[in-house]
């Protein structure tokens, strides 16, 4: 097996996300029979695909998947948008959801068990999103071409391809009125001849396209992500934006600036071209400002569900009785805009969040404000180096830490504060995995678990853990 050949087989399993499995039998110069296991990324067990070897080792080889031959027995439903298979954003619409589900609580628990080795813990079941299309309140588009040179594209990443740009005008993911703007800012740049960036050589101006649109009001936040090499008046663009015909309300248009080489959404200097730089969104009772990067749950009728299973683990994991908590000092790390901290806040003494992103922290206090909680404390910083120097100590802990999990000095000193029990948060399983080792090797047993499907239709799940600690409970 050869680095460019081309083979054919059946995919035996996907492993979290999207980790297509082909076993590849052939004979060697020997005259031996060999079996190859080929990783491939995207797929669906059960599909026959061509695909060719990437890397080749011994025992273990990469593949790129170049076409499915014959669907999967699993595809049974008629996926609802065009260009499914073609764009990278979604991975499972050709299966009925029922089985969507099966599928990602299959993954999350194998990687589990793999890691803690015994199955000691409740899995309390995976809950389904509310909303099975439309759900996401925050996209970020990209500019581009999908052939090059082409006509100006503005979607999403081509399957498999790190260039090609398709138009996202038939997302089935978010509301109509992403699509609405979307094609608004298209066409106008591209009757402007306005070019994009180009990754490679670092010319051109258009960029990227944020949109976040809250569930509960429709307020929409829009941002024009461009480079600085035209200054050009969007006031025109503004004009129209301002005049499309939305179920929701534009309640603030934002221009950012970014040189930065790296193909990523940030802001070097912003410009509001028009209302705010914030919009409202409202769950479970509360009110939360989002501003362009605060990190906010992208379903927010999942979130309802997803705070519901950790406040369920929360006063059931330490104290059925919520009187009891009137004492309690929480620690809520990586907090983002706050909204757990602010959920647990009416129930217990103080709650504590930690969150490295400044504008974050900044919009969780301005939301606690709002919600008249001022039990609720953030502080802006690294978790590694933040709780080293807050004079409290916790006596519950919930983690929800970014995709790359929690870093092993952070973990170590988290649990050398010994409370009883810990509430982890993850939409990574394979870092939870990796996480809940050092947790068990630090005496935690994991006692419940709750997947809450956030990503309908693509391979991503989130994943809730009640851990108990098993040096409190012997003491």
């Amino acid at each position: 097996m050869k680095k460019g050949q081309i083979y054919e087989g059946v995919i035996k399993e996907v492993d979290f996300p999207n980790k297509a499995v082909v076993y590849v039998t052939e004979e060697t110069e020997t005259g031996q029979i060999q079996k190859t296991k080929v990783a491939i990324k995207g797929g669906i067990a059960g599909q026959t695909v061509s695909f060719a070897i990437k890397k080749a080792r011994k025992d273990k080889c990469q593949g790129q998947l170049l076409q499915v031959i014959k669907k999967s027995p699993l595809e049974t439903e008629k996926p609802a948008c065009h260009q499914f298979g073609v764009c990278g954003g979604c991975m499972y619409q050709s299966i009925p959801y029922e089985r969507q589900l099966e599928i990602k609580k299959n993954q999350v628990l194998k990687l589990i068990d793999g890691a803690i080795g015994k199955k000691t813990y409740f899995f309390d079941g995976i809950f389904s999103s509310p909303d099975i299309f439309g759900y996401r309140n925050k996209m970020e588009f990209s500019f581009g071409d999908e052939v090059k040179d082409g006509p100006l594209t503005l979607g999403l990443h081509k399957k498999g391809s790190f260039h090609d740009i398709i138009n996202a005008d038939c997302c089935k993911l978010v509301h109509p009125d992403f699509t609405n703007v979307l094609t608004c800012v298209r066409e106008y740049c591209a009757e402007r001849e306005i070019p994009h960036y180009r990754k490679k050589s670092h010319e051109g101006v258009l960029r990227h396209l944020l949109v976040r649109r809250a569930a509960s009001t429709g307020e929409m936040l829009v941002a024009l992500v461009v480079s600085s090499q035209q200054m050009l008046d969007w006031s025109s663009l503004t004009d129209r934006l301002r005049k499309l015909d939305l179920e929701g309300k534009l309640v603030g248009f934002l221009l950012m600036i970014n040189d930065s080489l790296g193909d990523v959404i940030q802001s070097d200097r912003t410009e509001i071209l028009y209302g705010t730089d914030h919009f409202t969104e409202e769950i479970l009772g509360l009110k939360f400002q989002i501003s362009p990067f605060s990190f906010f749950q992208t379903n927010t009728r999942g979130a309802a569900v997803l705070y519901q299973r950790v406040r369920e683990y929360v006063l059931n994991g330490s104290a059925t009785d919520q009187t009891a908590w009137k004492d309690k000092v929480v620690f809520d790390l990586y907090s983002g805009t706050g909204t757990i901290a602010q959920m647990l806040a009416p129930v217990a003494k103080k709650v504590i969040g930690v969150e490295i992103v400044k504008e974050a922290v900044l919009a969780a206090r301005k939301n606690a404000k709002e919600n008249n909680l001022p039990n609720c404390e953030f502080i802006a910083g690294d978790v590694l180096k933040v709780i080293d120097e807050i004079e409290e100590r916790p006596d519950y802990i919930v983690l929800d830490p970014p995709r790359d999990g929690i870093h092993p000095k952070a973990l170590r000193k988290i649990v050398q504060f010994g409370v009883e029990n810990i509430v982890y948060i993850s939409c990574k399983p394979t870092s939870l995995a990796r996480d809940l080792v050092l947790l068990e090797e630090a005496g935690y047993r994991l006692e419940r678990v709750s997947c809450v499907d956030m990503f309908a239709q693509t391979g991503n799940v989130e994943t809730v853990c009640l851990l108990g600690n098993q040096k409190s409970e012997r003491t």
